[in-house]
């Protein structure tokens, strides 16, 4: 569930780090095919990630959701925007649009 506090945490974390993920598993430990995938590709490009495991409290899990609008994770924010998931970040990395992006 999103609370007023937890809102105000996941907007204080995409604003205060380039790229933040919310996943299952960590970036160390993934814990599922597409989370690993999106730390794959994000750590191809050597930046610094913020991770979030989202299987550690349900209330993260199903705040982060709401909080998007998004029904799945991984959930993917690059320069405090919402990118969205394995999928797009896929495509970006694909059509040279995440580099870009990582770049500015």
């Amino acid at each position: 569930m999103l609370t007023a506090k937890l809102k105000q945490e996941i907007e204080n974390d995409i604003k205060n780090n380039k790229v933040v993920i919310y996943m299952k598993g960590t970036a160390d430990a993934p814990m599922c095919g597409f989370s690993a995938q999106a730390i794959q590709i994000l750590q191809s490009y050597h930046v610094p990630i913020k991770d979030h495991n989202v299987l550690a409290s349900e209330d993260l899990r199903q705040g982060i959701k709401e909080f998007t609008n998004w029904p799945t994770v991984p959930q993917i924010f690059i320069g405090g925007q919402f990118i969205g998931g394995c999928d797009i970040l896929n495509e970006m990395h694909a059509n040279g649009e995440l580099a870009t992006l990582l770049k500015s």
